[in-house]
């Protein structure tokens, strides 16, 4: 059992066994302000900021354009989910087949397909992606002539929509979370937050958090403007015995009120109640079986059972492990109309904000998956693939 935590006039404390198995890892921990991103920000035009970027044509950036409505949404309710990549043939034999080329970036995570088209897969190549994105955590696309219309029919495949309770989204496509900065969005860029702060998994305090979500960049920056994705499997694999023992079977809280409340400064409108889950830490994947680390410092706010400052020099310590993770991370430079295929229940991703004032639009869809789960059970990624006689290589081939 996990260890426990108690009142004490009104302060929570650990009895003695916990606090005596927490005491080697307690021992390593730190609180040291991560650097901060403020910086002096120059002043454009709109005409110069465009010329820093490949944009789109301009029927395009107007229809993907985010839009701010006063819209009245309820809560979410449960939605079933049927996760396609069970489906999927192991060897992906309909999907690789078909690639002229595939390149893994690392041997963990981050694979690119060329020689396909995401608006032209059969049902069978659908699923093989997801179950690609299950295994190598995301999957890049150049070159994708997919529409929104398309990218939404490829999401609902998966999933029902996530409609984002926040963000802008394009006239006459609420699901769409749309990725939107440019001269104007200076606060984007010069916040004074720690950059640990932008590692995020998608909408994760929602009680059934997204699973294969797509996102293409309509417009880049000529340079900058990457993203990062971390295997969270390794994230968890990779943390001393310690910290496994402390975590497994715990929960923490996840929160979308510092969103909302973000929101209304900023004179947004917001669609619908902000809410607050409680999920496993230590999550297992439905379809491989794998644990994952699943905390990010955007959404996640405390540790369940653990007082305030236990929690939060223990969620410091795997934040800070996410982001030093060099050995199982991935960087992608965008190109205009690249796709990006993630799932987000074994990885966490950081959007560079390293290119103001150039412009970046991207659109995004979301579609829910299962409520996350812990099985004791369950098994790490390494420790599963060798016990059945990984040799080394790319993980999923």
């Amino acid at each position: 059992m996990p260890p426990v935590a108690t009142e004490t006039n009104g302060h929570a404390q650990l009895d003695a066994p916990a606090e005596s198995k927490l005491a080697p890892a307690l021992a390593k921990l730190s609180l040291t302000p991560s650097v901060s991103r403020t910086r002096p920000r120059p002043t454009v035009t709109r005409e110069e900021s465009a010329a820093l970027s490949d944009v789109a044509p301009k029927d395009i950036e107007e229809k993907l354009f985010p839009r701010f409505i006063d819209a009245s949404y309820p809560p979410i309710p449960v939605v079933e989910v049927n996760d396609r990549a069970k489906l999927a043939d192991p060897k992906k034999s309909a999907l690789l087949g078909a690639a002229t080329k595939i390149i893994h970036i690392t041997p963990t995570i981050g694979t690119e397909l060329h020689g396909l088209q995401l608006s032209k897969l059969t049902l069978q190549q659908k699923d093989e992606l997801a179950l690609l994105a299950a295994e190598r955590g995301v999957v890049f696309f150049r070159d994708q002539d997919i529409t929104v219309e398309e990218q939404l029919d490829l999401g609902r495949y998966y999933g029902p929509l996530h409609i984002h309770h926040t963000t802008g989204a394009p006239k006459d496509f609420p699901e769409v979370h749309v990725v939107y900065a440019d001269e104007n969005t200076r606060d984007h860029f010069a916040t004074g937050y720690p950059r640990q702060r932008a590692w995020h998994t998608d909408v994760s305090y929602e009680r059934q958090p997204p699973g294969v979500t797509t996102l293409k960049q309509v417009t880049v920056p000529h340079v900058g403007g990457d993203t990062l994705w971390v295997n969270t499997y390794q994230a968890y694999e990779t943390l001393p015995a310690e910290y496994k023992d402390l975590i497994e079977g715990r929960t923490a809280i996840h929160s979308g009120v510092e969103q909302s409340n973000n929101a209304v400064r900023a004179g947004h409108p917001l669609k619908r109640a902000a809410v607050e889950n409680e999920h496993p830490i230590v999550r297992t994947h439905p379809v491989t079986g794998w644990k994952a680390l699943y905390v990010n410092p955007q959404f996640t706010t405390r540790i369940v059972g653990l007082p305030a400052d236990v929690s939060e020099r223990v969620l410091k310590f795997l934040y800070d492990h996410i982001s030093n993770g060099e050995d199982f991370k991935v960087r992608l430079r965008w190109q205009q109309n690249t796709v990006a295929v993630w799932d987000n229940r074994n990885t966490i991703h950081y959007a560079i904000n390293d290119y103001f004032p150039a412009r970046r639009h991207g659109v995004r869809v979301t579609p829910h998956a299962e409520a996350p789960f812990y099985d004791p059970n369950s098994k790490g990624q390494f420790e599963d693939l060798v016990a059945r006689g990984f040799k080394g290589g790319a993980v999923g081939f």
